[in-house]
């Protein structure tokens, strides 16, 4: 027995096993492609490098907890409905709401938490019981939905440079976004679903805490997209030259000196690290919640107007 148990804890989990072969199937994609010059292997390439992580992150999600109204299909949906309606609803909007200045930012923050957050009340909505932890496991994985679709869009537009068909570039946005993919979409939205289901275990409530939460999680995604911005303003503020002032007062922006492009650099990935060390501890302290609540009860089949959780 004890060796059993022991051999059970060493067997990789699944979402290490999803990541792995995952990752393998992507590596010799890559590889074949740029050996064969091989241009139809080019969708693989941009569809595998987009989805890993994010699917990665949603089985991992799955197996530390829910309750049974969470169910494959319902994750299938939320990944792949609540994704795909997330994506279209903040394109629209950005296009017709958002122009250039120095709030827009703001602006993609407010519009893109708050499409996830429609697309997974309707992802969610024949839930007949919802508790928090639910919610975490399912906003993240709208979440991670809406970062998987928007990242195979950027991979495939930097697939296409001044010089031509760039599979390296494609290759480097793909890793640069798997790598930094757990910090965002996943990660806000799922503070959003706790705090929303908590609020909404029968019935659906926009109660203060929820539009506070919607309100704290689209700074920090405004944040997070205007990082590089603050750390060129703060670089200027702290370090500009005389010349550069005077460009700046027309209209230019100058150029940065290697000191300069240093310190942007550094302040860039600082500013990253704090703002998600803020959505991790928030993140933390919601699940730690979720553990201690009690479930409410769930319907019995049968009773009128009673439906199993998760069932469409």
């Amino acid at each position: 027995m004890v060796t059993s148990r022991a051999h059970m804890a060493r067997k990789p989990r699944p979402w290490l096993k999803v990541l792995l072969s995952g990752l393998a199937l992507w590596a010799a994609t890559v590889l074949v492609t740029v050996a064969t010059a091989n241009s139809n292997l080019l969708p693989t390439i941009v569809l595998l490098g987009s989805f890993l992580v994010p699917v990665t992150f949603v089985v991992w999600a799955y197996e530390h907890g829910t309750s049974g109204a969470i169910t494959v299909p319902l994750l299938f949906r939320g990944f792949v409905v609540g994704g795909v309606l997330g994506v279209l609803g903040a394109s629209v909007l950005e296009r017709y709401l958002l122009h250039p200045s120095l709030w827009m930012y703001f602006g993609v923050g407010l519009i893109e938490e708050a499409v996830k957050m429609a697309a997974l009340v309707f992802v969610a909505r024949q839930m007949r019981v919802r508790t928090m932890r639910d919610g975490l496991v399912l906003g993240a994985t709208v979440g991670f939905g809406f970062a998987a679709f928007e990242s195979s869009g950027y991979a495939f537009n930097a697939l296409f440079t001044v010089q031509g068909i760039s599979v390296r570039s494609m290759v480097e946005t793909e890793i640069l976004r798997g790598l930094l993919s757990p910090l965002g979409h996943g990660l806000w939205t799922a503070i959003i679903g706790g705090v929303l289901f908590a609020a909404s275990r029968s019935h659906w409530r926009l109660t203060g805490g929820v539009v506070l939460t919607y309100l704290g999680v689209s700074v920090l995604h405004a944040l997070w997209d205007s990082m590089h911005g603050i750390a060129i303003a703060l670089t200027l503020f702290l370090t500009g030259t005389p010349w550069q002032y005077q460009l700046l007062d027309h209209g230019y922006l100058p150029r940065a000196t290697n000191a300069q492009g240093h310190l942007i650099t550094v302040m860039n990935w600082a500013g990253l690290i704090v703002i998600s060390a803020v959505a991790l501890l928030w993140l933390r302290v919601l699940t730690d919640r979720s553990r201690v609540t009690p479930r409410p009860p769930v319907p019995a089949p049968g009773v009128p107007g009673a439906s199993y959780p998760g069932s469409s």
